[in-house]
């Protein structure tokens, strides 16, 4: 059966590589050899709390700290500790709920998790599986569906829930001395898990999902969301199904932490799931993981049940109350309580607003908008730029991407990092509107200016002498002299071909080593040509 296959890009430029195999909408998916297949995806993404310290007890909270230099009496569960809860983590929760658009329940209670793992010193995790902090939100996000990055389409995936959580510790590996370490520091930090509805089917609309909602997470400060240093990471349900039949068998590949990661383990899931089947075999209900370097899922345990949880009421945590404006008694200790609406008031403008006033303001388009809120403080250095350039924003943004963000990304830099700040950067374009250099020679300035030698943009043209040739019959000259030496060119121009003309062009550019106005030159060239 033949195969519906367009390419299929994320909104996120240089994030992912085309997926091919399948076609967007999900009634005509098409996977495998036998017939069309119908792939299901949810996610489970647990993202660390941005917090001084834990959830239930006052140890900091620090990256890369030395092992177990950040562990307290609760975290290594002796007896007798009881856990207090962190009134920051809560607020972080809730921001995060109002901000994906959930009902926040005013009464949310805790839970015992079982797990016997060396990391988990209590056997249990504290959680909230019976009534969560935050329920039935939603999450909108956008794609990109062709090469040229100019075709976008919005979908939206269902919130199930947000719940607060402890993280466990970490086990380290020593395989040269086959035995296992344990690092508590982690053991108790705030987690927010976001679980999402099964309403996506390839491992780029999860992608994007996952992109979207670490933006919104960086954005409201609820987390810093740094995949890197698993303050993200994301497990991914798969299955297939033909259309009309029920859900397939779901797997669960487990703790991925690379959005590039999360499309190809989801994408090879979904195929190997769609061929094992097609080849007589079955779909375990098992948990899996991915293995970057093979590029590959691969096996870890069967799927623990809820029964396996053995799931409880949490005894040492009493129901968690939060208020609104109209639920908020008069005589309450404001700090002692949260208020929603509070909360609520004080959202900053999310990711899509932003997006969508660069758009109104600007007049940039639609997908340039998301480049800019995908590179960290990148769309700062845009406005930045404007304020300080006349040039229009529509050039200026084809500087930001084309040429600083090359850049950036071909030394492995962030924007804050950059050795051309936004000031610079409008020096030298307010040198090119005012028609002093030429675009040629702009180019090359930034090159040097890219070396980080302190000098200015006008400094570098004056020492290289890339002024704009201002003498019309200097260029006059040259222009002729250019055509009295490529006659097979202007025949070509002559007979019909007016594209040979920008290699005349380039010529004279040549000669006169960018410092001529191409707009000026094309014109001298045509007069020339058509007399």
């Amino acid at each position: 059966m033949a195969s519906a296959a367009p390419a299929f890009l994320s909104a996120f430029p240089g994030l992912f590589q085309p997926e091919r195999g399948f076609s967007f909408q999900r009634s005509t998916v098409r996977y495998g050899r036998l017939a069309p297949w119908v792939p299901v995806v949810g996610l489970e993404i647990h993202a660390q709390i941005s917090s001084n310290s834990k959830l239930f007890s006052g140890s900091q909270v620090q990256f890369a700290a030395p092992p177990n230099s950040l562990v307290s009496f609760f975290d290594a569960s002796l007896p007798g500790t009881l856990p207090v809860l962190n009134r920051r983590c809560v607020e972080a929760a809730v921001m995060t709920g109002l901000a994906l658009n959930c009902s926040i329940n005013k009464k949310s209670l805790f839970d015992r998790k079982h797990y016997f793992y060396a990391d988990l010193p209590a056997g249990y995790q504290i959680t909230q599986q019976r009534v969560p902090i935050a329920v039935n939100g939603s999450l909108s996000y956008s794609l990109c569906i062709d090469s040229k990055m100019s075709q976008m389409v919005t979908k939206t995936v269902r919130i199930k829930q947000i719940q607060l959580e402890q993280d466990s510790g970490k086990s380290l590996h020593d395989d040269t001395r086959s035995q296992t370490l344990v690092d508590l520091n982690r053991a108790g930090v705030g987690l927010m898990e976001v679980v999402m509805e099964p309403d996506m089917c390839c491992g780029e609309e999860a992608a994007a999902a996952v992109r979207e909602l670490q933006l919104i997470l960086q954005t409201l400060g609820s987390s810093q969301a740094v995949m890197a240093e698993g303050q993200l990471r994301v497990d991914a349900n798969v299955s297939v199904h033909h259309p009309g039949e029920p859900y397939g068998v779901r797997t669960e590949v487990k703790n991925i932490n690379s959005i590039r990661f999360l499309a190809k383990a989801i994408d090879y899931e979904i195929q190997r799931q769609i061929e094992e089947l097609e080849n007589g075999g079955t779909i375990l209900n098992e948990t899996r993981a991915f293995d970057s370097k093979l590029g590959c899922t691969v096996p870890m345990r069967d799927k623990e049940g809820k029964q396996d949880y053995r799931f409880m009421p949490e005894p040492n945590l009493p129901p968690l109350i939060l208020y609104d404006a109209k639920s908020l008694p008069a005589n309450m200790n404001h700090q002692q309580v949260i208020n929603i609406d509070w909360i609520h008031e004080r959202l900053p403008d999310l990711p899509s607003v932003k997006r969508k006033k660069l758009v109104e303001q600007y007049g940039i388009l639609p997908e340039h908008s998301f480049t800019l809120l995908n590179e960290e403080g990148l769309a700062e250095f845009f406005e930045s730029v404007v304020k300080q350039t006349q040039m229009k924003p529509k050039k200026v943004i084809g500087w930001i991407l084309k040429d600083l963000l090359s850049y950036l990304k071909q030394h492995s830099l962030t924007v804050k990092e950059s050795p051309v700040s936004s000031f610079v950067l409008a020096d030298l374009l307010n040198l090119l509107e005012k028609k002093e250099i030429s675009s040629t020679a702009a180019k090359q300035v930034l090159a040097e200016l890219w070396k980080g030698e302190g000098k200015t943009p006008l400094e570098i043209v004056k020492e290289q002498k890339l002024e704009l040739l201002q003498d019309q019959k200097e260029l006059e000259q040259i222009c002729q002299a250019v055509i009295d030496g490529h006659k097979n060119e202007v025949m070509a121009i002559k007979a019909g071909n007016p594209k040979v003309l920008n290699k005349l062009i380039g010529l004279v550019q040549k000669k006169t080593q960018g410092r001529s106005n191409p707009v000026l030159v094309k014109q001298l060239l045509e007069k020339k040509l058509s007399g």
